[in-house]
């Protein structure tokens, strides 16, 4: 973390005002050296802030800015660090910026900022990835979730069970290490008992976590379906708006078509595809396989149907390929005499959810929302989950997976030194969430997706 390092923290364009930031020992005194005011920033104190101009080589007025400088530990890094608000648009603060590189700053990579604030023991890694949370929330519930993280709530849960995984290890090895003194024995009821408490906090936790990924990410939903039978008239009742081109003609929708909308706090990635039958041309052709790849890389696949109209054996060939993993099958046109029943599409998909709808009218569209997220996170209200990444999770069901793996290894009376073993990888995953445990790779792997700047 030596030397001084500085971004343009603001988003590039025209715009009210940007912000250049620094952060290392010395930043106040290099902004002092562009700063011209009543009080110079060296002599003004901490967090107070100072209006003046920022000036060139050649003493000329540039900009007129405010500029303020952070004491450490009292800052987002945890070190010495200042702030320049200049006016917006890219002249005026790359020239504040290039102004700074030149007096000795160098340009800071991406999540630098961030990653000194963990290095300096201002975050976790936890409230660490948190931040980007924040940055990338897609909804007012997935800003919720990520602001419970940046305030520790994840934290606490995940060091709980490393505190308990840490205790069981402890006295594990201890009556194998010293097992003339005077330790109690390790009974593996007991063990076992505490081995289940520990897989029981892990999967609670990971139940939120993983239903918390759609929180930062989004459901994606494929709408899929033959021709015609109101794929794009449902695309545009979910956003209330015709963003798809509607017409009595079969095969309109050519290419893929994705919106996000928000349904009670969770980002739904609609996907309008193009109807599922043998092409008529080449533009089809590509338009139908492209919806089969969206349809493949969607969490969940609504199966728009012609209530309207009797199944046919294309139905049939097309409910083969929405099965797995997810499926919601939506009758459609029920503002028209129906002839298609929720039985007859549970003889060809058993156990999938049926919504009789109608995108004409708007019938049914609220309800058919609240199961998708149903049928994906397994209830219809994410406000209790955790905004967490894709490594938290991956590491959570490491350590779900090696403490099942203990549990099985001591009950199957595996010896002991091997029981702590792999408890000891379990605790290494809980680690690395944490950020207790890091390497250089896990640093470039989380501070890479950070904007400069932050």
């Amino acid at each position: 973390m030596e030397g001084i390092i500085a971004a343009i923290s603001t988003a590039w364009g025209e715009s009210g005002i940007a912000i250049v930031r620094l952060s290392g020992d010395g930043c106040r005194d290099l902004v002092n050296g562009i700063f011209r005011g009543r009080t110079d920033l060296s002599s003004t104190p901490p967090r107070f802030m100072r209006q003046g101009y920022i000036v060139d080589e050649k003493g000329m007025e540039l900009d007129e800015v405010l500029a303020v400088w952070f004491k450490g530990p009292f800052s987002y890094t945890g070190e010495e660090a200042a702030e320049i608000q200049c006016h917006g648009g890219t002249v005026a603060a790359r020239k504040c910026l290039d102004l700074c590189l030149s007096l000795g700053a160098r340009m800071a990579c991406p999540g630098e900022f961030t990653q000194r604030a963990f290095l300096n023991g201002r975050l976790d890694l936890i409230q660490a990835e948190s931040v980007l949370g924040i940055i990338r929330s897609r909804s007012d519930r997935s800003l919720q979730a990520a602001a419970k993280c940046l305030r520790g709530s994840l934290s606490t849960k995940v060091a709980e069970i490393h505190e308990e995984m840490l205790e069981l290890s402890a006295f594990g090895e201890a009556s194998l290490d010293h097992p003339d003194e005077d330790i109690p024995p390790l009974d593996p009821r007991s063990m076992g008992e505490r081995l289940s408490g520990i897989s029981e906090m892990i999967r609670l936790l990971l139940s939120s976590a993983r239903s918390g990924r759609f929180l930062r990410e989004g459901i994606k939903v494929a709408l899929s379906g033959k021709p015609n039978v109101g794929k794009s008239s449902l695309m545009n009742a979910f956003l209330q708006e015709s963003r798809s081109i509607v017409t009595s003609m079969p095969g309109t929708t050519r290419d893929v078509i994705e919106e996000v909308i928000s349904h009670k706090g969770v980002p739904l990635r609609l996907v309008d595809t193009a109807g599922l039958r043998a092409p008529r041309d080449e533009a089809e052709e590509e338009g139908v396989k492209r919806a089969l790849d969206a349809i493949r890389e969607s969490d969940i696949r609504v199966w728009v149907i012609d209530g309207s109209l009797p199944l046919s054996e294309e139905d049939r060939e097309i409910a083969k390929t929405l099965m797995d993993p997810c499926c919601v099958v939506a009758i459609n046109k029920s503002d028209l005499p129906l002839v298609v029943s929720e039985r007859s599409v549970e003889d060809i998909l058993p156990g999938t959810p049926v919504r009789v709808i109608s995108a004409f009218c708007g019938q049914g569209i609220e309800e058919l929302k609240d199961q998708i997220v149903l049928a994906v996170a397994g209830r219809t209200s994410l406000d209790e989950d955790l905004n967490t990444t894709e490594r938290q999770v991956e590491e959570l069901g490491k350590a779900m997976d090696l403490t099942i793996s203990a549990m099985d290894a001591l009950s199957s009376g595996t010896g002991l030194d091997a029981v702590l073993e792999v408890i000891r990888e379990a605790r290494e995953c809980i680690s690395r969430i944490l950020g207790i445990s890091t390497d250089e790779s896990l640093m470039e792997s989380v501070f890479s997706n950070f904007c400069i700047g932050k």
